[in-house]
């Protein structure tokens, strides 16, 4: 099946409150294109120079999310033009954001990243260390970020139970936050879920996915 075809069946498959997040990482800009054609805007990466140069090749109505591990000191090759940050891990790294932002007359968007997996490579906060940013002062005066959500990756498995117990968590977290007296953080966005299991974490109130081969093949 075309990249066309694949991504119109994703789509199909979507409820309408879910919004899809083409994972584009190492495809040529041509297959980004076909995927453009077929009217899908949102693009994730996980490297910012291969998403700062395709962002200067394509269409610029188009929306660049940053779905991998961010160093601090690249931060400022992607404010100018970033729509949304997933992988936010740390306070330290917010606070770049914001300063990169301001640098560009911005308000950038981000999603804190909750470690779910049982893997120790996954990158993340656990429950407490998200209450205790957002409670922080340091939090507090940030004016050029708006934290819009919570992303998770689940453990590589093919257990469902476990990756369903992983998703569950994670919108738990969400909901906690939601329900607490945080000033200034509404939640709108839950991120996790990708080509292996996105069906099963839209079942656990994913609002966002995350898909790549999928839509445009394996990945070499």
């Amino acid at each position: 099946m075309s990249i066309r075809d694949n991504l119109l069946f994703v789509q199909s498959e979507l409820p309408e409150n879910v919004t899809l997040v083409a994972v584009s990482k190492t495809k040529p800009v041509a297959d980004l294109m076909e995927a453009y054609a077929a009217g899908q805007r949102i693009f994730g990466e996980n490297k910012i120079q291969e998403m700062a140069d395709k962002h200067e090749q394509m269409p610029k109505d188009i929306e660049w999310h940053m779905i991998g591990h961010v160093q601090s000191n690249k931060v400022k090759f992607m404010a100018p033009f970033v729509t949304l940050i997933h992988g936010v891990d740390s306070l330290k790294l917010l606070e770049e954001i914001d300063k990169q932002a301001q640098k560009n007359n911005r308000i950038i968007d981000c999603l804190l990243q909750i470690h779910i997996a049982e893997e120790e490579t996954k990158f993340g906060l656990d429950e407490n260390e998200v209450f205790e940013i957002l409670k922080s002062d340091g939090f507090a005066a940030l004016k050029n970020i708006q934290v819009k959500g919570l992303m998770g990756m689940a453990t590589f498995t093919e257990n469902q139970q476990q990756i369903k117990k992983e998703f569950t968590n994670l919108k738990t977290i969400f909901d906690n936050i939601n329900s607490s007296s945080i000033i200034n953080c509404q939640l709108s966005i839950l991120s996790m879920g990708m080509s292996g299991d996105y069906k099963l974490a839209i079942d656990c109130g994913s609002t966002m996915v995350r898909i790549g081969s999928s839509i445009f093949g394996n990945r070499n």
